[in-house]
């Protein structure tokens, strides 16, 4: 029980701390309402009934729809190349010479960049899904190389000389080291897609939510503009509480046992 309620203890504590920072942020804004005027800033409350506005009228759901299958078809290709490609880096030296210095460059590309090109090259749509791919593969293929490169070799020699079945080698030995290289690099390049894939469609025009905050700065329509930054923000927290919250979690577990591991052995 008191284990319990230590832990129940903790948890109302980091939602009070989290309400504190949230209501501090909104009091600034606020504040910087009263000081500027809506032109320049507005309200908390006249955001918000724009927000609902937007929400009646179909709009954010619409956006949200885009948004999503550009940002998840962009991360899905990210996956296949990183992982196939830092695989290969891994398990071979030669392929790894070559791809590094490949990687490093496309990573120190700024995002920007991408978008400018993409546009040049592929236009609306698939010039949001290509930056997308660009800007989060290398941080994937980084954690792939990193994962085969230093998956254990007994481990693996001596469940071959077991025998053990090609199953068991993916479940038990290959794919739990893999994972706890990969899953949070797969989380964290999750959420900066929707980032990445935001401000693409800002300059592409080619809908979601970008689009929506680039019509809004040409009609000089502040409230929206906000109400639309308001719908990121609550996107990006629910993604950081589902996902790299369990990240952080789900590493600690791990972290765990292989200390464990090491111990018994």
């Amino acid at each position: 029980m008191a284990k319990r309620d230590r832990q129940r203890s903790g948890y109302l504590k980091r939602w009070l701390l989290f309400a504190v920072g949230v209501g501090g942020m909104l009091a600034l804004w606020q504040a910087g309402h009263v000081a500027y005027g809506s032109l320049v800033l507005p309200g908390v409350g006249e955001t918000f009934v724009m927000l609902g506005r937007m929400i009646r009228a179909g709009e954010v759901v619409v956006a949200l729809q885009t948004t999503t299958f550009n940002a998840l078809l962009g991360w899905c290709i990210s996956v296949v190349m990183g992982v196939m490609a830092g695989g290969m880096a891994g398990r071979f030296k030669d392929v790894r010479f070559v791809l590094q210095p490949v990687s490093i460059i496309l990573l120190g590309i700024p995002a920007i960049a991408w978008i400018v090109l993409a546009l040049l090259w592929f236009g609306g749509r698939w010039a949001v899904v290509f930056t997308v791919a660009v800007a989060t593969a290398p941080m994937i293929f980084a954690a792939a190389l990193q994962a085969v490169r230093s998956l254990d070799g007994d481990l693996a020699r001596m469940a071959r000389a077991f025998h053990a079945p090609p199953r068991a080698m993916v479940s038990d030995v290959y794919g739990p080291h893999m994972l706890a290289y990969l899953y949070p690099a797969l989380a964290t390049t999750l959420a900066m897609s929707w980032k990445v894939s935001i401000m693409a469609e800002l300059l592409s025009g080619s809908g979601g939510i970008g689009d929506g905050i680039a019509a809004a700065r040409a009609r000089v329509d502040t409230a929206q503009l906000l109400a639309w930054v308001v719908v990121v923000v609550f996107i990006l927290i629910v993604l950081d509480h589902l996902l790299l919250r369990l990240v952080r979690e789900r590493m600690h577990v791990w972290r765990r046992q292989e200390e464990r591991g090491n111990h018994g052995g």
